[in-house]
C-alpha cells in the first residue's frame, strides 16, 4: 500500500468565516491554524498548501482568560534601546485590535515558508462587516464547537 501524497490539482480551497465575538483567543487561534493548514481534511499533506481560505470577524470582542489582558508583547525599533512594549490589551482597544488574532494565529504555524504563505489565507477584521461576499464563505460555528470555546466576560 502505497502513501497518498496530494497533488495540485487535487487541492480544493474553501472559504470559511468565523465570529470570534465572545470565543477564547487561544483556542480560536489553534482552530483558525488548523484550518489554514489543512489538517481537518482526510487528504492532508504537510508540504502542500491544502488549507482552507479564512475570515475572522469580530476580532475586537476576542476573550482572554486569566491576567492575559496584561501581558506585555515587546518589540525592537531596530536602533539602540529601542525596546517598545505595549499590553494585549492595550493593542485591543487600540487601532488595529486584529492584530493580537493574527500573531496568535502565526505562533501557532510553523515557522517556514509554507507558512507564511499559509497566512495570506487569513482575513482578520475588527468589525462584523467583511468585503468578501463574493467567495460565498461558509460560516463556522467555533463557539459552539466546545462550551470551553466561549466565555463571558
Amino acid at each position: 500500500m502505497k502513501t497518498y501524497t496530494a497533488t495540485p490539482a487535487d487541492i480544493e480551497k474553501k472559504w470559511v468565516v468565523i465570529d470570534a465575538e465572545g470565543v477564547v483567543l487561544g483556542r480560536l487561534a489553534s482552530i483558525i491554524a488548523m484550518r489554514l493548514r489543512g489538517k481537518h481534511k482526510a487528504t492532508f499533506t504537510p508540504h502542500m498548501d491544502m488549507g482552507d481560505n479564512v475570515i475572522v470577524i469580530n476580532a475586537d470582542k476576542v476573550q482572554l482568560t486569566g491576567r492575559k489582558r496584561d501581558k506585555p508583547n515587546y518589540w525592537h525599533t531596530g536602533y539602540p534601546g529601542g525596546i517598545k512594549s505595549r499590553t494585549t490589551g492595550q493593542i485591543l482597544e487600540g487601532a488595529h485590535p486584529e492584530r493580537v488574532v493574527m500573531q496568535a494565529v502565526k505562533r501557532m504555524l510553523p515557522g517556514n515558508r509554507l507558512s507564511r504563505k499559509q497566512m495570506t489565507h487569513l482575513r482578520v477584521f475588527a468589525g462584523a462587516e467583511h468585503g468578501m461576499d463574493a467567495q460565498q464563505p461558509e460560516t463556522l460555528d467555533v463557539a459552539g464547537m466546545n462550551k470551553k470555546n466561549t466565555r463571558t466576560a
